[in-house]
């Protein structure tokens, strides 16, 4: 059983799509009710099962009502992919807004953690589970104008780090994935807009290329498999070598 949080769209669906490849029964998530709808309209498609639930994961009762409604649906929850979060806007470090800074903060940060610290409750009452938490690659570099999201990004890996350690007696492992820039419906949109943002993209990754969303999600998929058994606590760029430049 895999939950996935985000999985309306872009890296969220597409790991959504790979648990349930590999035979998963997948809990979708999003706030956005339609688009989880037609992640789980794909996977049944394809001969696989799912459900949605809906959930803002910055509100600790949505996610407590997620995290039990996926056990009780499905009787247990082995891994998790806590994709979910949003942009921090384009914007110089001292002209955001507070308001901007605690919503970054509440949903990538605080969400994260509330997801984690849930979904950890059941997996040691069971004896084990995998999670892997969505990062990104500018969590490791100084991108001009992404300091807030960044820096949630950082304090991520330190979460998935601190988790992975207290938690591997109990069988519970606990990774992130660092996605560079990746194909979503909102990157590829921003490039038609703007032709120059694909050119910038490409030419900060080694690999030559824009990464796509099942990328990330074989990487999610094999962090929470028992190919990467003796695996926890890893920060896994996914990312062309972006991080190299």
């Amino acid at each position: 059983v895999a939950l996935v949080t985000g999985a309306a769209a872009g890296i969220g669906r597409a790991s959504a799509l790979a648990f349930a490849a590999e035979g998963a029964q997948v809990v979708v998530s999003d706030m956005d009710a339609d688009g989880g709808a037609e992640t789980v309209k794909l996977i049944r498609a394809a001969g696989g099962e799912a459900e949605f639930i809906a959930c803002d994961i910055a509100d600790a009762g949505q996610v407590a009502v997620l995290v039990d409604g996926a056990v009780q649906r499905y009787g247990r929850l082995d891994c998790a992919h806590n994709n979910a979060g949003i942009g921090g806007g384009q914007q110089w470090l001292a002209d955001t807004e507070r308001g901007q800074w605690d919503r970054v903060l509440s949903v990538n940060l605080t969400g994260s953690w509330l997801c984690l610290a849930a979904e950890i409750k059941h997996m040691t009452a069971v004896g084990g589970g995998a999670i892997v938490a969505t990062s990104s690659a500018s969590s490791l570099l100084g991108i001009a104008r992404t300091g807030i999201y960044a820096a949630t990004k950082a304090a991520i890996n330190q979460l998935v780090r601190s988790a992975a350690s207290e938690y591997a007696a109990a069988g519970v492992r606990v990774n992130a994935v660092l996605p560079g820039p990746i194909r979503t419906e909102m990157v590829a949109r921003a490039m038609r807009t703007d032709p120059a943002l694909e050119e910038h993209l490409m030419a900060s990754v080694p690999m030559g290329r824009v990464g796509e969303p099942r990328e990330v999600a074989d990487a999610v998929v094999w962090l929470c498999s028992d190919r990467a058994s003796f695996i926890t606590g890893t920060c896994l760029c996914v990312d062309g070598g972006q991080v190299l430049r």
